[in-house]
């Protein structure tokens, strides 16, 4: 692959050394690891994301989540590798760091941290605009967004701050809690599941609404993939990888935690996309699957559950969909400060953010994400403005991880990997391109912010390093990491070619 002609072999030798995280406690097991990345991937995405992509796909929308499932399992795959060989705190963003040195290492660092500092904020949006239901004060509507209200704001500042107490209590506690969220987070989806196939299965739907069974097409399916929440959706594997400084036994419970909960959320999300099409009442797609609604029920499976005459299913759903999204928020703020953590310990930022607290953890890091995800309501006060823009920033965390793995098959040879992925000559240039392609998908309104938060970053590095804020503060390797720039740039300009693309098609006279 072309960027291992830029390899910084000394500096990733001194990098491996000194990998180990100080203060902190390694006391999450297996199943703990695992339930903190199924629990990201249990959000806000289920109880929305059958409803998007069905609107968008029809029962096509089966089949979207079936590639999406494809393209997370093998960049899962490629992040177990690297997960077992180096189980340190922030993992996702320190891969880079060790096969490009501390620029390829910043930027990467950058790109995680981006990702997981907006999602705590997200979900506690969601949780929020589920509450509105019985909480009307909670979000006002403005065209199709839910946006926060003054009274919301102070709701989501609560939340937020409960993440942050739990978390800054130390690790057992953030794990104890997570654990018992995810039992419940796992079970609800699957009773509703289940109850929807027995009780309302309608296997007519499937070729109902005129257009059959793919009434857009592909076309259909893989907007259903970028913009109908099928990605968001499946995205958070790597939150295990970001707890790697505290898990017991971390080169073998790393990577069965990323694969399970991958192959988990995959099963699940196809089993409820499938039992919402078939739920649907007969009557409400006979106009096409664009035009399903559900009057007065907020949320499409409590929609179907109430209008099957499943109350008690519904108001498990309702107490559900404030649940899942504040578990999966807790989450979130733990990991975010992790790699801000790394971050601090690798000299790219104040050395404040690396300081561990007597519980063990990086108490500064976590109060900063408090802060950060507070001053996000305020440009993005609704869960739709925020969801496109997470989605991408997460898929260019994961596009670095290829390029990771493939320069440390060569760099690295000899080092211990408890999994080892097989034909990754073939499967690691096939999981960068699926990376890209979600970023791709999301379009210019949502890349062009992507991009601007990316140069903010780099400002803020050359501040960090003029001002010596942190004294171990690392050389930074420019030559290792100088495919860096114009593979940024190329997406960029790629995204913005297909939207003038696309706006001289919508005024063509042809098209009128």
């Amino acid at each position: 692959m072309w960027p291992a002609l830029f390899l910084n072999p000394s500096s990733t030798k001194l990098s491996l050394t000194g990998a180990g995280d100080t203060g902190l406690k390694r006391e999450v097991g297996l199943l703990r690891l695992l339930f903190v990345s199924v629990g990201s991937i249990i959000g806000s995405g289920w109880l929305l994301g059958a409803l998007g992509a069905s609107e968008i796909a029809g029962p096509a929308a089966i089949i979207a989540w079936v590639i999406a499932g494809v393209m997370m399992i093998l960049l899962a795959l490629i992040h177990a590798e690297m997960g077992g060989m180096y189980p340190v705190a922030g993992g996702t963003a320190r891969f880079p760091h060790y096969a490009y040195g501390s620029t390829g290492w910043f930027a990467a660092g950058w790109f995680a941290w981006l990702a997981s500092v907006t999602l705590a904020p997200i979900e506690t949006e969601a949780a929020l605009r589920y509450a509105s239901n019985y909480a009307p004060w909670l979000t006002h509507k403005v065209g199709t967004d839910a946006l926060l209200t003054a009274p919301g704001y102070g709701v989501a500042a609560g939340f937020l701050a409960v993440f942050t107490v739990i978390n800054v209590m130390g690790i057992r506690r953030f794990r104890d809690t997570n654990t018992t969220a995810v039992f419940w987070k796992i079970a609800v989806p699957v009773l509703t599941l289940a109850t929807l196939l027995f009780v309302a299965f309608h296997g007519s739907n499937f070729s109902a609404g005129g257009g059959g069974f793919a009434p857009t097409g592909m076309k259909g399916v893989f907007n259903a993939i970028s913009t109908g929440g099928v990605i968001f959706a499946l995205i958070g594997f790597e939150q295990a990888i970001a707890l790697g400084g505290e898990s017991r036994n971390p080169q073998r419970n790393i990577p069965v935690a990323v694969i399970g909960s991958v192959l988990i959320g995959v099963l699940l999300y196809v089993g409820l996309e499938m039992a919402f099409v078939g739920a649907v009442s007969p009557g409400s797609v006979s106009h096409g699957w664009t035009h399903i609604s559900f009057p007065g029920i907020f949320g499409p499976f409590a929609g179907l559950a109430n209008g099957n005459g499943l109350g008690w299913l519904a108001i498990l759903l309702y107490i559900d969909a404030i649940i899942s999204p504040a578990a999966t928020g807790l989450t979130y703020t733990a990991t975010s400060a992790r790699i801000s953590y790394a971050l601090g310990r690798n000299g790219y930022v104040p050395t404040a953010f690396a300081n561990v607290s007597d519980r063990g953890v990086p108490l500064f890091s976590i109060l900063f994400s408090f802060v950060v995800g507070m001053l996000l309501f305020l440009p993005f006060p609704s869960w739709q403005r925020l969801v496109a823009l997470v989605t991408s920033a997460t898929a260019l965390t994961y596009g670095t991880a290829p390029l990771a793995l493939g320069a440390l098959r060569r760099q690295d040879p000899d080092r211990e990997r408890p999994f080892r992925l097989a034909r990754a000559e073939l499967l690691v240039p096939v999981g960068f391109i699926f990376a890209n392609l979600i970023i791709y998908w999301g379009g210019w309104n949502t890349d062009w912010k992507l991009f601007a938060a990316v140069g903010i970053g780099f400002v803020l590095l050359a501040i960090s390093y003029l001002t010596k804020a942190n004294p171990e503060r690392p050389s930074l390797d420019w030559r290792a990491a100088i495919w860096i720039w114009p593979y940024l740039g190329g997406m960029a300009a790629m995204s913005l070619a297909i939207n003038f693309v696309a706006i001289a098609v919508r005024l063509s006279p042809e098209r009128v």
